[in-house]
């Protein structure tokens, strides 16, 4: 991976930070997806560089409960973003930050923020975070225009990404989810969006047809039943996300290792594994 070393003349971002911006956006390739086992703290995100990952994304379901809350907006703002730059600081690799719908900052000041707590790209959804209601697609649009307006006029490249939620929020048949999911991520494209993600589709026919009738990247949530990562190549996916789902697993893992601890038995037992 490269990062620019030229001068920065349209703001006052470091090249360092306009060329990590910039490198998130190429690795994002249909056919080619970025994989991003999202991360929920600096050690976590270490892990991830060490493992020889491109870069480090945060999940906000992973961050909030390691800060002591619920995910949904409940962590405070300032809160969060000190758990982003954390992890920026702690890694050399470009850091995309989940930032729900923005915690209530008004747009310019969203990426300010972000810029400051040395993220490069962030997640935005359609949702509201503590009610589940979808927001009116102009309205989102209208959001995401800003956001990528208030990145320009501060010189960074901010890799968006627009989280779709009419698989998780919507209603109507398959199909008809499917038709919004296009019709709102074409809409953020327009908008200034760089990816479009439909959080939970995850039927092989649908993705497909979110590619090829979005005409943009797309990102998929990686979760059980999902097409194997080879196979959301072939469909043509440009990103792929893990969300919540490791933070999970090793809080599970930790739960079995107390288990074993509390009835006398070794924690470091292989068969710990298979429970």
């Amino acid at each position: 991976m490269t990062t620019s070393t030229s001068e920065n003349t349209g703001g006052t971002t470091s090249p360092t930070a306009q060329g990590k911006a910039s490198a998130l956006r190429a690795l994002h390739t249909p056919g080619r997806p970025l994989v991003l086992p999202n991360v929920w703290d600096a050690a976590s995100a270490r892990a991830v560089e060490a493992a020889g990952f491109p870069v480090v994304a945060t999940g906000s379901a992973a961050v909030a409960p390691v800060l002591g809350y619920d995910d949904g907006e409940e962590t405070p703002v300032e809160e969060m973003l000190a758990a982003i730059a954390r992890i920026s600081r702690s890694v050399a690799l470009p850091v995309t930050a989940d930032m729900e719908r923005g915690y209530g900052l008004e747009p310019a000041e969203l990426v300010e923020r972000l810029v400051a707590a040395g993220a490069s790209g962030c997640n935005l959804e359609d949702s509201d975070p503590r009610t589940g209601a979808m927001a009116d697609v102009e309205e989102q649009a209208a959001l995401l225009g800003a956001v990528r307006a208030a990145a320009t006029g501060a010189g960074v490249d901010l890799v968006i990404n627009a989280r779709v939620d009419t698989y998780l929020h919507g209603t109507g048949s398959a199909e008809e989810r499917l038709a919004e999911a296009v019709r709102r991520g074409r809409r953020y494209l327009e908008a200034g969006a760089d990816c479009v993600y439909p959080i939970l589709a995850d039927e092989a026919g649908a993705i497909r047809a979110l590619v090829e009738r979005i005409e943009g990247p797309i990102n998929i949530l990686f979760r059980p039943g999902t097409p194997s990562l080879g196979e959301l190549a072939d469909l043509g996916v440009a990103r792929v996300s893990f969300g919540h789902g490791l933070h999970e697993a090793v809080r599970a893992y930790a739960g079995r290792m107390l288990s074993a601890i509390r009835d006398g038995e070794s924690p470091y037992s292989p068969d710990l594994f298979a429970r």
